[in-house]
């Protein structure tokens, strides 16, 4: 046995055969959706489906879009392709067809793939955020004075083992 290992390790391959059976050439366009197109279009919509046209250049993206927000993605239509092909690195997606139907499918039970929300920050005991701000009181950079405040109180909260 080699131990503990990630589970994207372990599941790497068949998340690959099940985006190639599909047509995801690129299964980033699947496992980070609300990246690609922005949180507000990967809430309402999901991708289904990439087709490949014989003998044409550019795939054909299916989207799987409730009814009643199928107008505002249609009018969003040539950002999402501008931002998927963006993803695959060169213009891949031709054209974007648009499903309309309930966003878990016909049938019962089905699982919604909708991320998790952000977990809420925990409090931070005082005397460890000011030893944090005195870590990065040099940096002039507010980004990354603000990064390495956040990691000093992780380091500094962490369970000693």
């Amino acid at each position: 046995m080699r131990g503990f290992e990630a589970a994207s390790g372990l599941l790497k391959d068949r998340i690959r055969s099940a985006g190639e059976s599909r047509g995801f050439a690129v299964t980033r366009l699947l496992t980070h959706w609300p990246d690609v197109v922005g949180a507000d279009l990967a809430r309402i919509t999901r991708p289904v489906k990439v087709g490949f046209a014989r003998g044409a250049f550019g795939a054909t993206l299916t989207l799987l879009v409730k009814p009643t927000d199928a107008p505002m993605v249609q009018m969003q239509l040539p950002r999402i392709q501008e931002r998927v092909n963006a993803c695959y690195g060169y213009a891949a997606i031709g054209r974007i067809s648009l499903t309309q139907t309930a966003p878990s499918g016909f049938a019962e039970g089905q699982a919604q793939f909708a991320p998790a929300p952000p977990a809420a920050p925990k409090p931070v005991a005082p005397e460890i955020a000011s030893k944090a701000r005195a870590t990065a009181e040099g940096v002039q950079d507010e980004g990354l004075r603000s990064a390495l405040e956040t990691l000093a109180q992780n380091i500094l909260t962490r369970r000693k083992s």
